[in-house]
């Protein structure tokens, strides 16, 4: 065990499906129930769900291990259990060493505390002495580059900021564990790249690294070994090259369901997608043209009032690398307030994708809280097209994204 930072043995996590809220009982109604559940025995069994189901597995000091598979999977359920936050049903989870958690935005930090508050008291629930968190005070402020803000508190910061300075926090105080969700996704872009250049340092520094992400191109850079999860199972673990090309080849395989009756989906369900279609340019509902002038429209369906909304929509390439990520936010500006239910388009003069098949990821927030997010939400074939307007078809020898541009010459 010198060697080990993570073992795990036939760890499994039970959850019951449809428990009601809690609410005063008469006297009656407990005697009632008391009688039924007798009789309702066997169903009540099918009102259980395992999203984990006897994982083991271990993680060797200093390594880097990447947990992928769909939403639903159970890679969320491990981590929580592996960071002490969730109780496991049955199993053993043995930890050497501190660990320093990034899960979901909103675990960790009280609301009501300051941003310098809740840095000291992080490292205090790690274990840290007041020293060691003023030594590495000034290194976090600066990671995270939220100074003016330290002194308010997180109740009030943006999900952008709350990540900045959660993961500055987590991967400074020097854990000798790290555990990192998908949260990332929630920080800009230059953001993502600072966060794995961070981890590459600490897993290079002898420490440890868990690492879940859609983003197969980061799994690949950060991980030399890789988990595949499925409906709570460890279906590969190994080489992170192999297991990837295994979980890409699977999920194009795939039938997509219908996106309204998919459960493999994350938010708080306030607005939800039920559908995703092209529409204005395109030969059918899943395909586009190169070149051409195309809407994709995203039918979804809420709960009033929809105030302050944004919507994303993420395109991937064959093997998960990101090809557009174009969001209301950054073109128009959050939606102020739109109706219950409807559709959201999104409009390209001319679509840029060379022909190939491509992945739709969707999300949406409501008054910046998570309400829906669908990874694989969606599959479009895009056909060969004229997008200069030359009369010459683009081949794809060169390039998976065209760009408009013009040339010229002059004498010199």
């Amino acid at each position: 065990m010198s060697d080990i930072a993570i073992r795990v043995t036939g760890l499994s996590k039970r959850y019951r499906i449809g428990l009601q809220k809690v609410r005063y009982r008469t006297l009656r109604e407990t005697i009632s129930d008391k009688f039924s559940r007798i009789a309702r025995k066997e169903k009540a069994e099918k009102e259980f769900f395992w999203a984990l189901k006897d994982i083991d597995f271990d993680v060797k000091k200093g390594d880097s291990l990447g947990v992928i598979g769909r939403n639903g999977a159970g890679k969320s359920t491990l981590l929580k259990i592996l960071s002490r936050i969730t109780k496991p049903t049955k199993g053993r989870v043995v930890l050497n060493g501190r660990v320093g958690s990034l899960l979901e935005v909103g675990t960790g930090f009280h609301p009501e505390l300051t941003g310098r508050e809740n840095v000291y008291l992080n490292g205090a629930i790690l274990g840290m002495r007041r020293t060691e968190i003023e030594r590495k005070f000034d290194e976090i402020v600066a990671f995270s580059e939220i100074e003016q803000f330290l002194d308010t508190p997180v109740k009030r910061y943006s999900s952008g900021m709350y990540v900045r300075l959660a993961f500055a926090v987590a991967a400074h105080l020097e854990p000798e564990v790290l555990i990192v969700d998908e949260v990332l996704a929630v920080g800009d872009t230059e953001f993502q790249k600072k966060c794995l250049g961070k981890m590459s340092d600490v897993a290079s520094e002898g420490r440890t690294v868990l690492f879940v992400s859609h983003n197969m191109l980061a799994v690949r850079t950060l991980c030399k070994k890789t988990m595949l999860l499925e409906a709570g199972l460890i279906k590969s673990i190994g080489n992170t090259e192999d297991v990837v090309l295994k979980y890409l080849s699977e999920l194009h395989k795939t039938p997509l369901f219908s996106l309204e009756t998919r459960t493999d989906r994350s938010g708080d369900g306030r607005m939800r997608f039920t559908k995703f279609e092209a529409a204005e340019g395109s030969p059918s509902p899943n395909s586009a043209i190169l070149g051409a002038p195309t809407r994709f429209n995203m039918h979804y369906r809420g709960k009033s009032p929809l105030k302050n909304v944004e919507v994303a929509l993420g395109i991937y390439n064959s093997i998960g690398e990101s090809l557009i990520w174009a969001s209301n936010t950054t073109s128009n500006g959050v939606f102020k307030e739109i109706p219950e239910s409807g559709i959201i388009s999104i409009f390209f003069d001319k679509f840029p994708l060379m022909p190939g098949n491509y992945t739709i990821n969707l999300y949406c927030s409501v008054s910046k809280k998570r309400a829906d997010r669908v990874a694989s939400a969606a599959e479009i074939e895009v056909f060969p097209g004229d997008y200069y307007g030359s009369g010459k078809i683009p081949t794809k020898n060169n390039a998976q994204v065209l760009i408009p541009n013009s040339w010229d010459y002059s004498a010199q």
